[in-house]
């Protein structure tokens, strides 16, 4: 298959008319031509900024909170942190550059689905396989073909790549900065009634949207809206955090992303919410160039709700004042007026915390997202 466009057309051909959620998996995620997989990816060289590619400020105050999470269940040992959506391993990187208290029983697993994102874990994080990570409990029965008992406990943190979470229950705190806006989501459109939205080929090639009865109506959705209104049904959002809350045994679920609710969304112009990238410039319809360009959504917080409701709900600004984002920069103000007639490394990154922080905490801008957080515990 040469294209992305070439396989959503053959897969239109052999069934018909596809879920918007299928026209997603295949032109962000498939293996071979996906966007993910073909060269698309978070950073100053790639098609768009997340938090951690600002600087590792965003990082060292994500250590905090790790800190504050592992004191408040104990101090744990193995204490596990899933990075879901890892990316290249940007927020790892920074993490554990911080060297966050807990950093003896961190259990760092770098959680990313694209093979090609996976590749570079490697480039300055210490991996190590899965199995090298945990101890065994005492008393289990180990074949003799199975490697011996080995306790790791005091020896992190221990990096694992994975492309996928990895099975529970476990202690620690599953984190997903900017990846539920990106999971493959339908999309109902109001046309006097609210109809599903399916991606169907014209006469003349071109991509096209194909209204037919909705398959599934979120309970938020408002009756009425303008005539062209879109939505998200958040399908990929709403299992993955049941997944999530199922592997852990206990511990805390982030998420951090732009959210809104979907009566809210059902409101607003869908080129404001429904958004594409290339080149950190916005892309064009997100039918066009299948594969080529990014596509996101402002992820519907009530629709998450119906799975569970979230125990915290806060701005990324207010998430991170609350561990420590002040003293970091307060911190870098004291390194650089002492280092400044140095002018080394250190000296620079002090000083670019100030204006990291800024663009962390812009109101209309990266402090605007939403951070949720759910507890899990063995009696839920």
């Amino acid at each position: 298959m040469g294209s992305a466009a070439e396989l959503v057309a053959e897969r239109i051909g052999r069934f018909g008319p596809i879920p918007f959620s299928e026209y997603l998996e295949l032109v962000l995620y498939d293996e071979r031509v996906g966007f993910y997989e073909t060269g698309g990816r978070a950073g100053r060289r790639g098609d768009f900024i997340t938090s951690p590619e600002v600087g590792p400020l965003f990082g060292a105050v994500i250590g905090r909170a790790l800190d504050s999470w592992w004191r408040e269940l104990g101090r744990p040992d193995p204490f596990v942190l899933v990075d879901a959506g890892a990316g290249p391993g940007t927020l790892a990187r920074a993490v554990l550059a911080a060297r966050p208290a807990c950093s003896g029983a961190l259990r760092y697993v770098l959680c990313e689905r694209s093979a090609m994102q996976r590749a570079h874990h490697g480039e300055g994080l210490p991996l190590v396989p899965a199995a090298q990570a945990f101890s065994r409990p005492r008393g289990e029965d180990v074949g003799e073909s199975e490697e011996p008992i080995v306790d790791v406990t005091g020896r992190g943190p221990l990096v694992v790549s994975l492309g996928e979470l990895p099975v529970g229950p476990f202690t620690g705190v599953v984190l997903a900065n900017e990846l539920l806006d990106n999971l493959p989501f339908d999309l109902l459109v109001h046309d006097g009634e609210w109809r599903e939205a399916r991606v169907a080929i014209a006469p003349d090639g071109r991509l096209v949207e194909l209204l037919v009865p909705a398959r599934r109506v979120p309970a938020g959705l408002p009756p009425r809206a303008p005539h062209g209104a879109r939505v998200p049904v958040a399908g990929a959002a709403a299992d993955w955090l049941a997944g999530a809350l199922e592997r852990l045994g206990r511990g805390v679920v982030v998420m951090i992303d732009y959210a809104s609710t979907t009566a809210a969304l059902a409101q607003r112009p869908y080129r404001e919410w429904l958004r594409t990238y290339r080149g950190h410039e916005r892309g064009g319809h997100y039918l066009a160039d299948p594969g080529e360009q990014d596509i996101t959504a402002e992820v519907p917080l009530d629709q998450l709700a119906a799975v569970r409701a979230p125990e915290s709900v806060q701005t990324q600004a207010q998430f991170l004042v609350r561990h420590g984002l002040d003293e970091l920069v307060e911190e870098g103000r004291q390194i650089w007026a002492e280092r400044a007639h140095v002018g080394d490394l250190a000296a620079l990154t002090a000083r670019s915390r100030v204006r990291e922080a800024e663009a962390l905490t812009a109101a209309d801008g990266l402090g605007a997202f939403t951070v949720a957080e759910w507890r899990a515990s063995p009696h839920h």
